[in-house]
């Protein structure tokens, strides 16, 4: 069997189930390559953005066109789970204490209340590493949680991503780092890609985490540096 018709024999097993289903999108590729699967199946997909700073137009702009592009798909932002943690400990912000430290498990069966839905999405796949391959495999078709947590991309590869996402022909998913997948994140390539391709958005990130300035003038200082070194 190859990828595709496993991913495929996993949301038609669901869709046996149920008409309605959760998607964790993070507007990367394989979320997109999901979403693309499972839109002709379900009446309504509840695609859930897990968010850092709310607002950022490059994000906004994408998720409005995917909106667009599915016509049964509803948007449903809210706060990353690892957001309570950098604002526990002060995370280039001032520390508050009174954050509750909230896990995905929790931000999950948080929007499962929510919608009434009861089978959510993930694109992780066994490719992904270790720990994810032995985690997968454990589950009904490598694919299906006993919390009804759902993975069709278990045996994908990164090749048959970007293969499908050629051959569907859809749109560039969000990408702050060509050589490696990521979200946005405090790495300084990130912050540099804003930098060069949405700085009103880096804005909005220094508002909410101030001490992030740091980022970009360490990043600088130390391309300086690594230039003259070269040229001596």
């Amino acid at each position: 069997m190859t990828p595709i018709d496993h991913a495929n024999e996993v949301i038609a097993s669901v869709r046996q189930k149920t008409d309605r289903a959760i998607l964790f999108y993070s507007c990367g590729k394989d979320s997109e390559v999901l979403l693309d699967l499972m839109a002709p199946h379900f009446k309504e997909i509840v695609c859930v953005f897990m968010y850092f700073v709310k607002g950022l137009d490059h994000i906004d702009n994408y998720l409005r066109a995917v909106k667009a592009r599915y016509a049964n798909v509803t948007i449903l932002q809210v706060p990353h789970w690892t957001l309570t943690r950098v604002l526990r400990c002060g995370l280039y912000c001032i520390p508050n204490p009174n954050v509750k430290l909230l896990s995905l498990k929790d931000v999950d069966e948080s929007v499962r209340m929510k919608t009434g839905i009861s089978y959510s999405f993930y694109g992780m796949k066994q490719s992904d590493g270790m720990n994810r391959c032995l985690m997968l495999r454990g589950y009904e078709n490598e694919a299906i949680s006993n919390t009804n947590k759902v993975y069709p991309l278990s045996k994908w590869k990164k090749s048959d991503v970007m293969a499908y996402i050629k051959a569907k022909k859809l749109p560039e998913p969000i990408s702050y780092n060509k050589n490696k997948s990521q979200g946005l994140t405090f790495l300084p390539e990130v912050f540099d890609y804003l930098r060069r391709h949405y700085p009103q958005d880096l804005e909005k990130i220094y508002k909410v985490f101030p001490l992030s300035r740091n980022i970009l003038l360490r990043y600088d200082e130390e391309k300086r540096a690594a230039a003259q070194i070269q040229a001596k």
